[in-house]
């Protein structure tokens, strides 16, 4: 199949706390031929998702995604070029989205946590990724099916400045809600105030957060949306509305403690104040990803809704890709680009 080679990064060790460059390896292949009823596809960019870090754990317990053996390729979401299709559904040249992992090519029937489709001719090749990647679902249905924001609500974001936390908080101002957020950094701060469009916004490494939020919220927090989890959590539910309603998003904090710390010392704030905290998996909601894309493609349209993409570049940083989130160094969604359309040639050469 021509000269091309499959660069891969797999799984090389279980992560002891914070995951490490070392815990994975970098192999080279052939290009793999397609079989019928299969594509092959040309990753052109990768994206990075906080969850991942729980994808590479040991588990005996039923999880969302399959099981992740030491030697596979790290899954992950992209964006590919089809070169070569043994499938009637795609034609060379087509760009996807779909589950290719941590390579150059994939050679799938397009199974996977999203399953392969094509994109729509002139989408930027990122946004798929992004704010109509599973982070933007994400957002869309934690905060509209778990959260139900009311005109009104004061919603609280956790992890704001992040691809979904800076999406869901633009979604409650867009329902009429007051939206504060939690990030890290003064810049980050500054943007979800400025150009993000937040009412306001707490800088957790300068600024007492509890103390904060109490002061922010003086008729107490009606959503809390949470990337977090730890002492922030705790904070937040201790100024919960009655019948307030807690989103557990995320608890990024928490991915690469050792010993996990005990629960919120404070969790019977949910009895006193009869509200209700519940989490989610936004795969349960696959069936309706349509109705997200297209409403968080008007947003984006109408001006209503911003977004922010990191785009680090070359398939040899895949692993510091992955840390910069864990690093607080991502301003917005995490992306790698390692390839450029378009691939004609390349196709060609692995016998498209």
């Amino acid at each position: 199949m021509g000269d091309e080679v499959n660069r891969q990064w797999r799984l090389a060790h279980r992560p002891q706390g914070m995951v490490k460059e070392s815990d994975f390896s970098y192999h080279e292949s052939a290009v793999p031929e397609p079989r019928d009823g299969q594509i092959l596809v040309r990753n052109l960019v990768l994206a990075f998702e906080p969850a991942m870090r729980g994808w590479m754990t040991a588990t005996d317990r039923p999880s969302y995604v399959s099981h992740i053996e030491i030697g596979d390729a790290m899954p992950a979401v992209c964006v590919g070029q089809v070169v070569v299709s043994r499938n009637p559904a795609f034609q060379p040249g087509d760009f996807v989205r779909g589950t290719f992992g941590w390579q150059d090519y994939a050679a799938t029937t397009g199974d996977g946590i999203l399953p392969a489709t094509k994109l729509d001719p002139g989408t930027p090749l990122t946004m798929p990724l992004s704010v109509l990647g599973i982070t933007g679902l994400t957002a869309y249905f934690g905060l509209l099916d778990i959260g139900r924001p009311r005109a009104g609500d004061t919603v609280v974001v956790s992890g704001a400045a992040g691809a979904t936390g800076s999406v869901a908080g633009q979604i409650a101002k867009i329902h009429g809600c007051r939206v504060i957020g939690i990030a890290g950094g003064r810049e980050k701060c500054d943007w979800l105030t400025g150009e993000a469009g937040f009412d306001a916004a707490i800088d957790y490494k300068s600024e007492p957060v509890h103390a904060r939020l109490r002061e922010l919220c003086p008729a107490a927090i009606d959503v809390f949306f949470d990337n977090v989890g730890g002492e922030t959590l705790e904070a937040a539910l201790a100024e919960i509305a009655r019948g307030a309603r807690v989103v557990l998003c995320g608890g990024i904090s928490l991915y690469n403690a050792e010993t996990w710390p005990p629960g919120p010392r404070n969790y019977l704030a949910l009895l006193s104040q009869r509200a209700r905290m519940e989490g989610f998996i936004v795969l349960d909601f696959a069936p309706r990803f349509a109705e997200a894309e297209r409403a968080l493609s008007s947003w984006v349209a109408a001006g209503d809704l911003v977004y922010r993409e990191d785009v680090q570049e070359g398939f040899e940083n895949a692993p510091k890709t992955l840390l910069r989130l864990f690093e607080g160094k991502n301003s917005g969604k995490q992306l790698l680009r390692i390839a450029e359309p378009p691939l004609g040639d390349v196709g060609r050469a692995v016998g498209g």
